[in-house]
């Protein structure tokens, strides 16, 4: 299929008319290693394969989607592609409870589940938090990425 590995540009709010809920911290997305001695490795968006990708880092972060009514689907993991980690600038709303809004939102359509339980699902990327002023947002980067 050509549109495998595809990512589509979406505004914040519409993929999120309420708004979205970081859960917890932002956090370097670790590669996959056998080895438990390993050093661990962050992972890029680059595939070697077929070249796409940004080659940036990657930075994971649970967020929730309040306005979800399947509560297996609410939260969900969320990637980041920056040089440096995003940092949220809203005050906290419970503890460890953020609302953000997301800059650069990209969407990567999905099947998901198992077996006879498979969905239409979706990966977000993100390019960075609206308000964020470590540097992490990079706009080339969103171009290259769309």
């Amino acid at each position: 299929m050509a549109l495998k590995g595809y990512r589509f540009p979406i505004a914040h709010t519409e993929a999120f008319p309420e708004g979205l809920v970081l859960v917890g911290r932002i956090e370097p997305l670790i590669k996959y290693n056998s080895d438990r001695n390993a050093v661990p490795e962050q992972r890029y968006d680059f595939d070697p394969k077929t070249g796409a990708g940004t080659s940036l880092p990657m930075w994971k972060a649970t967020v929730t989607d309040p306005t979800e009514s399947n509560a297996k689907r609410a939260s969900f993991q969320l990637i980041f592609l920056a040089e440096n980690v995003p940092v949220p600038s809203t005050p906290e709303v419970l503890p460890g409870m953020r609302q953000i809004e997301l800059e650069g939102l990209m969407v990567e359509p999905r099947v998901m589940g198992q077996g006879e339980f498979k969905y239409q699902g979706f990966n977000f990327y993100a390019g960075g938090i609206k308000g964020d002023t470590s540097g992490a947002r990079n706009a080339a980067a969103e171009r290259k990425a769309a």
